[in-house]
């Protein structure tokens, strides 16, 4: 069981959100030397591009600081630095990598079966997407946890974009308030989906936010598109399975007629 199954949103809207974590065993036959390994499940996550990588006790590539002045708003350095995780590796614990398109997921897990690192590896995103990183790797499905929802809140619950940028937080850490806040900034023109990700993100104390999803979520909110693949002008490129551009694709079909 993994908090990152409490991710708010439709199936469709996890088609560029793929985690890939690994955790060590824990209690007495627990795995005390499982942190090389864990460090090199991280530097290969990094050859294949990963938007965001993290440890659950030290956060992931973009953090929160306690040196801040006036202008730090404005003049906030907001790229990942992913060395800085692996620097800051401290002890095992769960290790994250979040992919935002599903050719690099798979190629990883295949990379993770080849390399055998001798420690758990997890899945966390839609099912059709784990089932097709497993299919590429010629790996067979060891077990499946599902979250069943929220209950009381549907699909088109008023607030629906701030709680779907709030739990990609697994650990809590990025109130609804601020991601409603962030929202309103982004539609006010104060700040950019770009910016406003980033500012989420610093407050993931696990590493598992997703930074192209949550730009996108920004955009949806900011049209006011009620279905988040029907507002895109064009195709984010990072083949999705459910791509309404593709040909076949709902869009596509409708710029064809056009």
């Amino acid at each position: 069981m993994t908090n990152t199954l409490h991710r708010f949103g439709t199936a469709k809207s996890f088609s560029d959100d793929i985690i890939v974590f690994a955790l060590p065993a824990l209690g007495k036959c627990g795995q005390d030397e499982a942190l090389p390994v864990l460090r090199r499940f991280l530097e290969i996550a990094l050859e294949y591009g990963p938007v965001n990588i993290g440890d659950a006790r030290n956060g992931g590539a973009l953090r929160s600081t306690r040196y801040k002045n006036i202008f730090s708003h404005w003049f906030r350095r907001n790229k990942p630095d992913f060395q800085q995780v692996l620097k800051t590796l401290t002890k095992a614990t769960t290790m994250s990598v979040v992919f935002d398109n599903l050719p690099a997921a798979q190629a990883f897990v295949q990379r993770m079966k080849d390399e055998d690192l001798g420690i758990s590896v997890n899945i966390s995103t839609s099912i059709e997407n784990a089932q097709a990183c497993c299919r590429s790797a010629g790996l067979v499905r060891h077990s499946l946890s599902y979250s069943l929802g929220f209950e009381g809140i549907g699909d088109n619950v008023p607030n629906k974009h701030a709680i779907m940028l709030s739990t990609m937080c697994g650990h809590g850490m990025i109130a609804h308030s601020f991601a409603k806040k962030m929202i309103d900034f982004v539609k006010e023109g104060r700040r950019s989906p770009e910016e406003a990700s980033a500012s989420l993100q610093r407050f993931c104390s696990c590493g598992i936010f997703n930074t192209t999803r949550a730009k996108r979520i920004f955009e949806d909110a900011r049209v006011g598109g009620k279905d988040e693949f029907v507002k895109r002008a064009r195709c984010c490129g990072n083949d999705c399975p459910d791509c309404p551009f593709k040909p076949g694709g709902r869009q596509y079909v409708a710029q064809s007629a056009a």
